[in-house]
């Protein structure tokens, strides 16, 4: 996948995201939101690494939100709370490995097609 392609998928899961958030309420909200937090590190660590195979990108992805969550249980700084959140919640975990399965398949589909 191109840069381009790469930004332009970040764009529309923060559109999503924020969608998500705006327009649902609970659980569904709440975890549509890990889900979108999840693909979005995808595209970002790909956008730093285009190379990098779809595997090697999703498994970072969910290892950093993993990393992110357990932080939780520490403390945050209030700065950063909006990006990285403030409370452990132990189904985020499973969200997250969603999230991160779901941005694997998309890159795996999309850079098998560009190979022809």
């Amino acid at each position: 996948m191109s840069r381009v392609s790469v930004l332009l998928a970040a764009l529309v899961t923060v559109a999503a995201g924020l969608g998500v958030r705006a327009l649902l309420d609970g659980g569904v909200a709440k975890y549509g939101g890990d889900l979108l937090y999840a693909v979005l590190v995808h595209w970002v660590i790909l956008f730093c690494r285009p190379r990098w195979r779809p595997p090697v990108v999703g498994g970072l992805a969910a290892a950093v939100c993993w990393v992110i969550e357990f932080a939780q249980l520490g403390e945050i700084p209030a700065v950063l709370r909006p990006v990285l959140g403030s409370t452990f919640n132990a189904p985020d975990l499973f969200w997250y490995l969603v999230g991160a399965a779901l941005a694997t398949a998309a890159h795996a589909f999309w850079a098998r097609r560009a190979r022809g």
